[in-house]
């Protein structure tokens, strides 16, 4: 069965008008795969926040303490670029803890995803880039603790580099961090993931999917996984307002596409991150990520 974390507070950041468009995505999605008939109720949990003990194998105890208690620095909370408060800090607990679990429920049903997370910009120390946590390195830091994962990899076709993510799992040989992603985006200075493409200006579905289906392989035989984290934003859209690649909706589908039935080829357990998505037309994002659990449905079920 194919489970997907989705909680109420998901949509409920209390975030100013200008950053409230793209969070609509986090509730009309869930309500366009019920509406479809892809997936039932029973396919949807509803998480509660993480325990410290997760939030402390990746981030500084400083930083948590920093967020927990509203004390960041000004200059830290523009770095992460929403206003801090309370309910912010929660609604980002409760999206760690759906990856963790998504992380559970993917070694029983082979996949398993989270409407939000993919909170890739989040360092150890600090946040940046709308994270505030990191959503894909505590589930990773918690399989390898508990030793249910011993290679863990990241596959990260968000449009921006998962900076924090690279930088977090830098010296650590047990995760190996692969990012496609636009080489002028932001984030301005880029860290050195286990494994960089950095992408043109403008590049197309038929140049984008041929890079992607030529690293795959190389990763496998390079890395041995054995379980496997996606970012799967779809800013990479041409029509993305913050993104500079140039895919199509049928493009972004095939890069989906790629990655699952590779995971499923191998029997990768793989869980799937949304990430980012700031088209001008709602129901471009929405049918780019519900196109993700589409594939997910139809390959893994």
């Amino acid at each position: 069965m194919l489970k997907i974390a989705w909680a109420p507070c998901y949509k409920h950041a209390l975030l100013p008008p200008d950053h409230r468009f793209p969070m609509i995505k986090y509730e009309l999605l869930p309500e366009q795969l019920l509406y479809e008939g892809t997936i039932g109720a029973d396919n949807l949990f509803e998480p509660q926040p993480i325990a410290l003990p997760h939030i402390l194998r990746v981030h500084n105890e400083a930083y948590w303490k920093d967020l927990k208690e509203g004390t960041l620095a000004k200059a830290a909370i523009r770095k992460i670029g929403f206003p801090l408060s309370p309910e912010l800090v929660h609604r980002e607990c409760t999206i760690m803890q759906g990856t963790l679990q998504c992380a559970d429920y993917a070694l029983q049903y082979g996949v398993a995803m989270n409407i939000a997370g993919g909170t890739h910009h989040a360092y150890a120390d600090r946040g940046e880039g709308f994270c505030l946590l990191n959503d894909i390195a505590i589930a990773a830091q918690y399989l390898l603790a508990k030793g249910k994962a011993q290679k863990v990899l990241v596959i990260d076709l968000d449009v921006h580099q998962g900076n924090g993510t690279a930088s977090i799992f830098q010296y650590n040989e047990a995760v190996f961090t692969f990012s496609m992603h636009g080489a002028h985006n932001y984030p301005l200075h880029k860290e050195s993931s286990d494994w960089d493409i950095p992408l043109p200006d403008g590049i197309g579905d038929e140049a984008y999917l041929s890079l992607l289906a030529s690293a795959l392989p190389q990763l496998y035989d390079k890395v041995q996984p054995d379980f496997v984290f996606y970012q799967s934003g779809v800013d990479v859209l041409a029509s993305d307002k913050l993104g500079r690649l140039g895919l199509s909706l049928e493009g972004c589908k095939k890069r989906d596409e790629l990655v699952l039935r590779w995971c499923k080829q191998h029997g990768l357990p793989v869980v799937a991150s949304m990430g980012g998505g700031y088209s001008p037309k709602i129901s471009d994002i929405i049918e780019a990520h519900a196109n993700t659990f589409r594939l997910a449905q139809a390959i893994f079920f």
